[in-house]
C-alpha cells in the first residue's frame, strides 16, 4: 500500500511540474516570425534609379508638359496650396542654372538656358536627410529609395536642411482642404505639420506599375529600372549616353541622371 502511495505521488508531482513549466516555455519559446504576404507580380530591385531624356521631353513643347507632374500630384493627392512660400510639390521644374548650379558658363547651349528642367527626390545613395532625422521618419530602403514615414515625423524639417536639392516640402497648414484633384483612397493624404516628397511611386511598384509619371510621359523622357542590373533599361540608356546629375560635387550620389 505505501508502494503504490509513493508511486502515486512521484507521478502526481511529475504531472504538475510538467503543468506548470508549460507556460513558462510558451513564454520563453522564440516566437514564429510573422509571414507577410506578397504580391508576385511586383517590381523589385536592389538599387532603382531613373533617367531623364530631356530632348524628348522638349518636343512635345520648348517649354515641356506637365503630364508628369499632373499624374504624380493626383495619385498621391498632392495639394495646391497656391503660394510659393507653401506649395508642396514632388515634380517640379526649374532653370537650368537652379538644377545645376556651378555647372554651368556663359557659353551655355542657348537653347537649353531657359527651358524646363524636371527635378524631384534624388533618392541619393548616401542621402544626407536620412543621416539628419532625429526620430528616423527618413529611411533608406535596401533598393535605394528614401522614404518618410509620416506618422514618425515630428516636423523638426532638419531633412529639408539637409536636403541640398530642395526636394522636400513643409505642409504649414492641413492640405487635405486643397486637393484640388479627385481624391485617391489609395494613397493616405498628409496632416499639417508633416515634410513629404517623391517616393518613387513605392505603392505602385508593389502592385507591379511602375511610378505614375514614367507611365504618363507619352514622349519615353522619362525611363525607370534597376541600376544593378545591366539588361534594365536605366543601365542601358546610361550605356548610352553621356549623362550628368544635380550637384556631384556634394557626393551624394544622386540616383536620377539627365540626358541633354
Amino acid at each position: 500500500m505505501e508502494s503504490n502511495r509513493r508511486s502515486f505521488l512521484k507521478v502526481s508531482g511529475i504531472c504538475a511540474l510538467g503543468l506548470g513549466a508549460l507556460p513558462v516555455a510558451k513564454a520563453l519559446a522564440k516566437p514564429a516570425l510573422p509571414q507577410f504576404l506578397t504580391n508576385s507580380q511586383a517590381l523589385t530591385g536592389k538599387k532603382w534609379a531613373m533617367v531623364v531624356d530631356m530632348k524628348k521631353c522638349w518636343e512635345k513643347a520648348d517649354e515641356g508638359c506637365k503630364d508628369c507632374i499632373l499624374a504624380c500630384h493626383k495619385v498621391h493627392n498632392v495639394p495646391d496650396i497656391g503660394t510659393i512660400k507653401e506649395e508642396v510639390k514632388w515634380i517640379w521644374t526649374e532653370h537650368y542654372e537652379n538644377t545645376f548650379p556651378g555647372q554651368t558658363n556663359e557659353f551655355n547651349v542657348e537653347n537649353i538656358k531657359d527651358k524646363p528642367f524636371i527635378n524631384l527626390c534624388n533618392h541619393c545613395t548616401d542621402p544626407p536627410c536620412v543621416r539628419v532625422c532625429p526620430t528616423k521618419a527618413t529611411f533608406k530602403r535596401p533598393d535605394g529609395i528614401v522614404m518618410m514615414d509620416y506618422h514618425r515625423c515630428i516636423g523638426c524639417r532638419f531633412c529639408m536642411a539637409g536636403c541640398p536639392y530642395g526636394s522636400r516640402s513643409f505642409n504649414f497648414r492641413d492640405p487635405r482642404p486643397y486637393i484640388k484633384t479627385e481624391l485617391n483612397p489609395t494613397f493616405p493624404t498628409r496632416e499639417r505639420g508633416v515634410v513629404e516628397k517623391c517616393n518613387f511611386c513605392e505603392e505602385r511598384l508593389a502592385v507591379g506599375l511602375l511610378p505614375a509619371c514614367v507611365e504618363a510621359c507619352k514622349n519615353g523622357a522619362l525611363t525607370f529600372g534597376d541600376l544593378e542590373d545591366p539588361n534594365s533599361p536605366v543601365r542601358k540608356l546610361l550605356a548610352q549616353n553621356y549623362t550628368i546629375v544635380r550637384k556631384p560635387e556634394l557626393g551624394t550620389g544622386p540616383n536620377i541622371y539627365y540626358i541633354i
